[in-house]
């Protein structure tokens, strides 16, 4: 079902949402790397590409170890997702044509294109990802070895989309493609016009 749009825009926009139901279907190494090679051609400011992956697929010590940074609600629908991924970014880079590392500003933002790039590969190639912030930070930083020059983003559930009815009763209400603000609260010609 494709949700209602106020200008013409490719389907695979509109098309992708962030189930939480999947069905365990085991994602192979190489079609994972399909995923990051398409975030690997993601803009970035000066080319410096801050955003780092570190993933486990279902069943490894990897998938255990970022599990287990989950916050519980989280925990009770990606246990059957087919790999998990942390989204890391670089806090500083090298601007071509110097030496000397410099804070990044613009990593957060650079690595939002990276992750949107993953995502929609994973639709074009029948996988779904859902993001999610809700997990504990720190730990997730202690328990994969991130360095304290990298932010930690977010984590991503990649897997195949199973039934809604496999979610508890309170889930299965809200496992459908949700809508989105209007245009006008977020576009503005000119001047910045938009109410708090």
């Amino acid at each position: 079902m494709t949700r209602p749009t106020q200008a013409p825009v490719d389907a695979r926009f509109v098309d992708r949402w962030s189930p939480r139901s999947f069905t365990g279907k085991t994602i192979t190494q190489a079609e994972l790397m399909s995923l990051f090679e398409a975030a690997r051609w993601a803009p970035s400011t000066s080319n410096t590409q801050p955003w780092r992956f570190v993933y486990g697929l279902a069943g490894s010590p990897g998938f255990e170890a970022i599990f287990g940074t989950l916050v519980a609600f989280n925990q009770g629908w990606a246990a059957k997702a087919s790999a998990l991924i942390a989204v890391c970014s670089a806090t500083h880079s090298v601007a071509p044509g110097t030496t000397e590392a410099k804070p990044s500003p613009k990593h957060a933002f650079d690595t939002g294109a990276a992750w949107m790039s993953l995502a929609l590969q994973a639709e074009t190639m029948g996988w779904r990802t859902h993001a999610m912030g809700g997990f504990d930070a720190e730990a997730l930083r202690s328990a994969l070895g991130v360095p304290e020059e990298f932010a930690v983003q977010c984590v991503v559930a990649v897997g195949e989309q199973g039934p809604r009815e496999s979610l508890p009763a309170a889930l299965q209400e809200r496992e459908v493609p949700n809508g989105r603000q209007p245009l006008e609260a977020m576009v503005a010609e000119g001047r910045f016009s938009f109410e708090s």
